[in-house]
């Protein structure tokens, strides 16, 4: 069965899952939020004193409460948040969640940069039910390439590199993130790849200004 199949083929909700201290107004999923009205950030709580669990309830409070297809786009430590909540809430393949995007994910095994990332150690295992893509940096100082596609193997995401990017945050000087913006495109044809389209009744709908001709 597909993953839109059981939703009326609606378009996804897109749920913006931040890191630490939250995403302020020059970083790309604030832009993304103002940009798209099926894009919502979810409020994590404590955004400077990050605990585990709160998160993980918060971001599965967000999901339970949003009608339809969900892909949660995720950065920094928002990454980890996503991964647990599959580690502990076990959704399945038919779930809300079709896809995630997962970007700038730190380091929280090994001397994280940040003490307050050593809530969320260790790191989740285990493949996402979903499909996903994590995006790293060549120079991020919160994680090293090879960590990264470590994370990438537990997760079972496609690693894409993006470059030296710093943290792909508002210090990245990269605007609404154009790239970014593909790879959220890309994973949303994946996910519809999965229909079966001779047995559509309906086809999957995306919102005016929905930036389907952007480029990688």
């Amino acid at each position: 069965m597909s993953a839109f199949r059981t939703r009326d083929l609606q378009e996804p909700t897109i749920l913006l899952v931040p890191g630490l201290d939250n995403s302020g107004p020059a970083h790309w999923q604030t832009h993304w939020e103002l940009q798209w009205p099926n894009c919502h950030r979810v409020d994590m709580g404590n955004w400077s004193l990050p605990n585990r669990n709160a998160w993980v309830n918060r971001l599965n409070l967000a999901i339970r409460q949003t009608q339809g297809p969900i892909v949660l786009v995720a950065h920094s430590l928002g990454c980890h948040a996503v991964a647990w909540w599959a580690a502990l809430e076990r959704p399945t393949s038919h779930g809300p969640v079709v896809g995630a995007l997962l970007v700038a994910p730190p380091e929280v095994d090994n001397a994280p940069s940040d003490p307050r990332l050593n809530a969320f150690a260790p790191s989740a295992r285990g493949v996402l039910p979903f499909p996903s893509i994590l995006v790293s940096s060549r120079d991020d100082t919160y994680i090293s390439p090879d960590r990264a596609y470590r994370l990438a193997s537990f997760w079972g995401s496609d690693n894409v590199d993006a470059g030296r990017l710093g943290h792909i945050n508002a210090a990245s000087d990269i605007g609404d993130w154009a790239a970014g913006k593909s790879l959220l495109m890309r994973l949303l044809d994946g996910v519809e790849a999965q229909f079966d389209r001779s047995e559509r009744s309906t086809p999957v709908t995306h919102r005016p200004g929905w930036p389907r001709d952007v480029t990688l």
